[in-house]
């Protein structure tokens, strides 16, 4: 997809629990890290630089994660993000790991944003130019919430392998 982009990781044995798994909590650990390398890449601003400039940021308040296919330590996984919903305050991006085929997806997960004013300590709406550049990486998917997302990304694994 030409608006979603993506980084190479690979998956340390130090992050694996004692049959070799990747632990669940490093699977957002490794998704977290790579989207915020990929606002540094691809949208041109690390979020320190941003919230220093505006006194503004982007906080987390939901998280859904579906783990699909274990992930075995010294494999090396494509984690790929994209914007999912742009709204006035807040926005979903969804960030997907998966093989370096691309045939089997890993895990999923949509993290809700809502954009905030530490000054103000409330929400704000997204600036026309933060809009603007979210659009620029935003795909609309066909599944419109979390569970059918999910669903289609099994049967995409069943019909892969």
């Amino acid at each position: 997809m030409k608006n979603e982009v993506s980084t190479t990781v690979k998956v340390r044995f130090s992050d694996c629990d004692p049959i070799g798994h990747l632990n669940n909590v490093k699977y957002l650990e490794y998704m977290f890290n790579a989207r915020e390398d990929h606002v540094e890449t691809f949208y041109g601003f690390t979020y320190e630089e941003y919230t220093k400039k505006t006194g503004c940021t982007w906080i987390a308040i939901q998280n859904e994660i579906a783990y699909l296919k274990e992930v075995r330590y010294n494999t090396q996984v494509i984690i790929s993000s994209k914007t999912i919903e742009i709204e006035e305050r807040t926005s979903k991006i969804e960030i997907i790991m998966m093989s370096l085929d691309r045939k089997e997806v890993h895990a999923v997960l949509w993290v809700t944003i809502i954009y905030f004013n530490l000054q103000s300590r409330k929400s704000a709406v997204h600036p026309p130019e933060v809009k603007d550049l979210f659009h620029q990486f935003y795909v609309d998917l066909e599944q419109k919430d979390f569970k059918s997302r999910v669903k289609f990304l099994r049967s995409q694994n069943a019909k892969n392998s």
